[in-house]
């Protein structure tokens, strides 16, 4: 049996120094290359064909998620694994539909890791036992903006740059009154009673993040 061949995305350098060292001292396994963000990716995993991928998160220029959809049509037969610092069940869901295959936190042993990625391979899907419990507490208690739409939410990241309805429908090219619609759904599901209030609150769950 070949081994499996593995591509790192992960921005820090440690981190992918010390994967890189972890997966050639494995048998079943064969490191072919990494990256330091997803936009690197995109250029060096396709040329290198990685049976799998293990992929952070939130990196620069593009993040994990993007990361995944991207590459996913270019790697059909790839598999992808999350590995991140985040445990944010919207997050793994984002994953998930972007392609992802497993969860999985950096926290994790190198034998968890292993096993994990065989799993992937197989055609399996894997969380860590922290995301489940986290998945299965969101689900009982759905956080704020757990029900926003993906329109909404780049809305949101906007106002919580301080844009303006205008300034949103020019860079966003919809009109006036589609703005004000998502702006009026996004205070609604976020129950704010002003902008103000809605991005403190996107802020404090972690909705948007801002740059810097």
């Amino acid at each position: 049996m070949n081994p499996i061949r593995v591509f790192v995305v992960d921005d820090h350098p440690m981190i992918r120094h010390g994967l890189a060292a972890m997966i050639r001292a494995e048998r079943e396994f064969e490191w072919v290359g990494d990256a330091a963000d997803g936009a690197e990716a995109l250029q060096t995993a396709p040329r290198l064909d990685p049976d799998l991928l293990l992929v952070d998160l939130v990196m620069p220029r593009l993040d994990g998620v993007a990361t995944i959809a991207a590459l996913r049509p270019r790697l059909p037969r790839a598999r992808f694994v999350v590995l991140t610092s985040l445990l944010d069940p919207l997050e793994v869901k984002r994953a998930m539909e972007a392609g992802a295959h497993a969860y999985l936190l950096k926290n994790a042993s190198a034998q968890e890791l292993v096993t994990v990625m065989l799993s992937a391979i197989r055609g399996q899907r894997v969380f860590a036992p922290e995301v489940t419990d986290a998945m299965i507490e969101q689900s009982r208690s759905p956080s704020p903006g757990a029900d926003l739409t993906q329109r909404e939410r780049e809305l949101l990241a906007l106002m919580a740059r301080g844009m303006s309805n205008q300034e949103i429908s020019t860079l966003l090219a919809i009109a006036m009154p589609t703005v004000k619609f998502h702006v009026t759904n996004i205070l609604a599901k976020l129950n704010a009673d002003n902008r103000t209030e809605a991005v403190l609150t996107a802020l404090r769950h972690k909705l948007v993040m801002l740059d810097g």
